[in-house]
């Protein structure tokens, strides 16, 4: 509506003005044809002029205006001026209608500022508030972007600008730090204060404009690692000592029984020692220091596992050599086994010995768990997961596993089986984190278990 009004204002100039220009053309051609009065001719065609001249003006004034109003509001625009209101209550109402579209621009462009600037100012809290060393700089320059206390807190440096500062002080710590790029997760020792401490460290290279910038974050993983190295330390010897006490306590208290008797019929020779007690202490005693000996080889096999023979291995291949492998068995205990897969084609990089091994204590695992069941399955399903990893699962619909011990199945020497060593579990876990994998475990007394496989 008001762009329709704009339009008949500058029809009705132009038209204006055609009508002087015609008026102007009329009176020349009467001057030159009935030549009347010079003087009054005169004054006539200067008159008709003056109106000429000031219906043009008026005409550029009122296209222009609306021009000048643009390129003013563009050149704020220009020098980031947002602060300026332009009056919506004065002038033509299409004039009024552009100020009201520049001030929501300008009120929309300061909202959305001050958004950002809170957005700004509360990450670069966070990034203050957390413990992991961060810091931006110019490659080209080295000029510091930013930087937080505890990137200098880890590495103990005060204040900078510059990481030439850091390259002059500390040469070694700039180039492990600075200069060397880390693509992903890496361990390294950095040495601090003549301290060695264990530094988790990635860097990233990243452009604003034409100016490269890198950006390098660590982590001292030196407390973590001891901290968790000390409950892995004590849930370890806890077990172990349970399980060398259950051994060598029998084995004392019977050997103190066999002494005492003997010590009894060398005292007293009418005391005739039965050989056949004795020999059943001995070969308790043997069977027990046998279990000892086996429990410690079991141990031994926990760091046999150190390095990978990897393949591509099609998964429906594994699956069928472990139907193979574990059909008969199940089936004279009828129990069911079936193996499915989402991805027939489905490839995964393993080391196919170990992963066989991991696949054939979990299935064993659930055979011990479905022995009690009414209709014993267990089911080895291989899909991939909405992030695009590869997924093994195990799972029974067994007896489950109680709330109270889960959190202890992958302790080594942990079991609630009477015969079992402890370690099945605990070396599938190794296996799968030498495969930069982890395993999963979900369960529910009375329902079963289901156990994850993650590549």
């Amino acid at each position: 509506m008001a762009y329709r009004k704009y339009k008949w204002g500058l029809i009705f100039r132009v038209g204006m003005l055609l009508i002087w220009l015609s008026g102007l053309a009329f009176a020349i051609n009467q001057l030159l044809l009935i030549k009347p009065n010079l003087s009054l001719a005169i004054i006539i065609v200067a008159l008709i002029l003056v109106l000429i001249i000031y219906s043009i003006k008026n005409l550029l004034n009122y296209t222009t205006k609306r021009f000048y109003e643009m390129d003013d509001f563009f050149e704020s625009t220009k020098y980031k001026d947002f602060s300026r209101w332009y009056p919506e209550q004065k002038g033509a109402e299409d004039i009024r209608t552009l100020h009201k579209g520049f001030n929501a621009v300008n009120k929309t462009i300061i909202t959305l500022n001050k958004e950002k600037e809170a957005q700004h100012l509360y990450l670069k809290k966070i990034l203050e508030l957390i413990d992991t060393g961060i810091i931006a700089f110019n490659v080209q320059s080295g000029a510091v972007l930013w930087v937080n206390d505890a990137f200098k807190n880890i590495l103990n440096l005060p204040s900078f600008k510059s990481v030439q500062f850091v390259e002059k002080r500390h040469p070694d710590l700039f180039h492990t730090v600075f200069t060397s790029h880390h693509n992903k997760n890496s361990n390294i020792d950095i040495s601090v204060n003549s301290e060695t401490l264990k530094i988790l460290i990635s860097s990233a290279v990243f452009h604003i404009k034409e100016e490269q910038f890198k950006l390098v974050v660590l982590q001292n993983i030196d407390d973590t690692l001891n901290r968790t190295e000390s409950e892995a330390w004590k849930k370890l010897l806890s077990v172990m000592t349970h399980e060398i006490m259950n051994s060598i306590a029998p084995i004392s208290s019977l050997a103190d029984t066999l002494q005492s008797k003997v010590q009894s019929s060398l005292k007293d020779s009418s005391e005739v020692i039965n050989m056949n007690d004795l020999d059943a202490g001995i070969e308790s005693i043997k069977k027990r220091s046998e279990g000892l000996l086996r429990f410690a080889k079991t141990y031994r096999s926990l760091n046999k596992v150190t390095t990978l023979n990897l393949s591509s291995v099609l998964v429906n291949d594994l699956f069928e050599n472990i139907k193979l492998l574990m059909q008969s068995s199940l089936e004279s205990k009828n129990i069911e086994l079936q193996f499915k897969s989402n991805t027939p084609d489905l490839q995964i990089e393993i080391d196919r010995y170990l992963i066989e091994q991991v696949l054939i204590n979990l299935i064993l695992n659930g055979v011990e768990a479905c022995k009690n069941s009414l209709d014993p399955k267990i089911t080895v399903t291989a899909e991939k997961n909405i992030n695009g990893h590869s997924v093994i699962k195990v799972t029974d619909n067994g007896s489950g596993i109680p709330e109270n011990i889960i959190d202890n199945v992958f302790v080594p020497f942990f079991s609630t089986k009477k015969k079992g060593s402890g370690v099945g579990l605990s070396l599938s876990k190794q296996i799968m984190l030498l495969h930069n994998g982890k395993i999963q475990i979900r369960s529910k007394e009375r329902k079963g278990t289901s156990v994850q496989l993650v590549f």
